[in-house]
């Protein structure tokens, strides 16, 4: 009788375990939306970012980077 008890909570555990995995697997393929700049500030000063962002934007939009015809 122990032994029954036993193996329908295994079996519970067993398929709740399943489920998680299953929902945890589906969250992982999920498509979200990242801000680079709010995980760039978790690396270094906030500071320092916006100087990088600034100039990598004076460096996409330079005179020497525009194509002309």
């Amino acid at each position: 009788m122990e032994a029954i008890k036993k193996l329908e909570e295994l079996e519970r555990e067993v398929k709740n375990l399943r489920g998680l995995v299953l929902f945890e697997r589906d969250a992982l393929f999920e498509k979200k939306l990242v801000s680079l700049r709010d995980m760039g500030k978790l690396i270094v000063s906030e500071e320092e970012l916006e100087g990088a962002i600034e100039e990598a934007k004076k460096s996409l939009f330079s005179s020497e980077n525009v194509i002309r015809d």
